[in-house]
């Protein structure tokens, strides 16, 4: 069987990521052509012996990929994606789907009219660390979840807002970085109904906010919080507790704990501690055994499922209806601290449906 032809719309960070990953296996996947306007991006096709393409309506016109990765700007994913759904080509759209749920929507509707795959790019629904959590959650193995606590505090250093829009509403931990957290939340714990959340800018000061935290109603009836500050040295976060990123430090610590009626399970070093059946109690001890599970790259396993789906073996792992659903439960926590209310995931939904 051939290799799949994967364009690249947008080659920054997260583009040459996924360009690492294209070339890590060619006879999987292959990439055809990149498009991107920046000097460095024509550059960079010239080194890697691609097309370059200033627009990508030239280059999913000229090269016809089976496939296309997009890590653009977030203002530009939906109309790239609308772009690939007119061709009918399936895409992968790095996180979030759009930067609104107007938009994301409209993505979403327009891809399954034409029956287009869509793929979101929260990797993290692919690290085995948090496919064998919610493994270990949905077969019972803590029981009835009942409470479930999520943590991303970190410091981002002051160039980091060298950046103009980073220090401006849309810029800050809530939907750069809460935004895989809660995704993370959904995958553990199921959808998120309704949110109440207060934010903070007291740390720098900015437009944007530095700090956030939210307390989350789940379908099931369970409860959550999330805490997220970009201004806090701490390490409680994901980049620094799995060591899926050799960038940051590690620390042996946790930044998910999830509890049921029967037992606990905490997210990264997967601690399994329970109680039997009808042994419930505060005076007795918990059972407790760390639980294995061989690493992976999860933008490789990521890619592999968006091969999988073109090729019409699979699902997504997360689809495009799916990321939208992240979103609005994201964007409940701005909702929710403008409004100094609980905000409804479901009435967003419905609200921007109905625009």
């Amino acid at each position: 069987m051939s290799p799949l032809r994967i364009a690249l719309v947008g080659s920054g960070m997260i583009g040459r990521r996924h360009i690492s990953v294209l070339k890590g296996d060619p006879d999987r996947h292959v990439l055809a052509a990149i498009a991107d306007p920046a000097p460095a991006a024509k550059a960079l096709a010239a080194e890697l012996g691609v097309s370059h393409y200033a627009g990508h309506e030239p280059l999913l016109d000229r090269e016809m990929p089976d496939g296309v990765v997009i890590a653009t700007p977030n203002r530009l994913h939906a109309s790239v994606g609308l772009a690939c759904v007119e061709r009918k080509i399936p895409m992968l759209i790095e996180k979030p789907i759009a930067d609104s749920l107007a938009a994301a929507l409209g993505l979403v509707a327009a891809a399954e009219r034409a029956e287009v795959p869509v793929l979101v790019g929260h990797h993290r629904r692919h690290n085995p660390i948090m496919q064998k959590a919610a493994e270990v959650i949905r077969a019972g193995g803590i029981g009835k979840v009942v409470a479930a606590a999520g943590l991303w505090l970190s410091h981002k250093p002051k160039d980091y807002f060298d950046v103009t829009w980073r220090r401006e509403p849309g810029g800050g931990p809530v939907l750069i970085n809460a935004i895989h957290d809660i995704d993370c939340l959904r995958m553990l714990c199921g959808e998120i109904e309704t949110v109440q959340a207060t934010t903070a800018s007291a740390a720098r000061g900015f437009a944007v906010e530095d700090t956030a935290a939210a307390v989350l109603t789940f379908a099931s009836g369970a409860l959550g919080t999330l805490i997220v500050s970009d201004s806090a040295s701490a390490p409680w976060s994901w980049e620094w507790t799995s060591r899926e990123n050799p960038f940051y430090p590690s620390e042996p610590e946790n930044c998910f704990l999830v509890s049921g009626t029967l037992g606990s399970i905490t997210v990264p070093s997967l601690e399994h501690r329970w109680h039997e059946e009808g042994r419930q109690s505060w005076g007795l001890p918990l059972t407790q055994k760390r639980i294995p599970v061989a690493p992976a790259d999860p933008y490789v396993e990521q890619m592999r499922n968006f091969v999988s789906v073109i090729r019409g073996e699979a699902e997504p792992v997360l689809s495009g209806a799916d990321g939208t659903r992240t979103l609005a439960a994201t964007l409940a926590i701005s909702e929710s601290a403008k409004a100094g209310l609980p905000v409804r995931v479901a009435d967003l939904l419905q609200c921007d449906k109905s625009q």
